[in-house]
């Protein structure tokens, strides 16, 4: 059984916000596909999912779904034809087990107090990410232009996976942490290790890349960078 949500005013044009709360299960996700605009996830202590959108002249069509334990938010599809839309501005309360998935073109994404399965957060050009206070099996952040901050804990047979062209990379992770590392930043070779730096690290490509296993290995991170920087802070 599926449930879909319509929002379509009779005067699209007087929209300026959108608020809706869901009731949310044990095994809930959230996907969000955004055109432009800055999107806020928060993890809170409570069974339901509050979303709050702010539409930016001219104003795109929001049409949540929630099908199967899924909310889902396409405003790539839902605004298909139309030649221009402005921002949405989401901010998202979710319940903090839940998994997220974020998708947006331009604009930056924020997610914290997460504890799930997986955590994805994508920018196809332009935007900043971060992450704080993850705690999740899956990491995937990826920008094209913009930084990269993850602040959390990795979690055993867990993969982790940041990846800019340019921008800084930042991981902040408790030491001790158990993974198998590779870093690359092929055109800077600016890989600082900070506390993780070690006889189970090495430089490979004359520096391009770093190799290596911190404690027994026991997750994956793969961090590429390729015109800018990476780097390891204690948390």
């Amino acid at each position: 059984m599926s449930v879909v949500f319509f929002v379509l005013p009779k005067d699209i044009s007087a929209q300026r916000r959108y608020s809706k709360t869901y009731p949310a299960g044990q095994s809930v996700r959230l996907e969000l596909i955004n055109r432009s605009g800055t999107v806020t996830v928060e993890g809170w202590n409570r069974p339901e999912i509050s979303i709050t959108a702010s539409l930016e002249a001219p104003l795109a069509v929001v049409q949540p779904q929630s099908l199967n334990d899924k909310i889902y938010i396409n405003l790539i599809k839902d605004n298909a034809g139309r030649g221009d839309v402005g921002n949405v501005n989401f901010t998202i309360r979710v319940p903090y087990y839940i998994a997220v998935d974020i998708e947006t073109r331009i604009g930056n994404l924020t997610v914290s107090n997460i504890r799930s399965s997986r955590v994805r957060a994508h920018i196809s050009t332009e935007g900043d990410i971060t992450l704080t206070n993850i705690v999740a099996e899956g990491v995937s952040a990826e920008n094209l232009s913009g930084d990269i901050f993850f602040d959390g804990e990795l979690r055993s047979g867990g993969f982790y996976r940041f990846s800019s062209m340019q921008g800084n990379i930042n991981i902040r992770i408790p030491v001790p942490s158990s993974f198998k590392l590779v870093a690359t930043a092929p055109s800077t070779r600016a890989i600082d290790l900070g506390s993780f730096a070690g006889g189970n690290m090495k430089a490979v490509g004359d520096g391009r890349r770093i190799v290596g296993v911190s404690g027994d290995g026991s997750a994956s991170m793969q961090v590429t960078n390729q015109k800018g920087t990476i780097s390891f802070v204690r948390r």
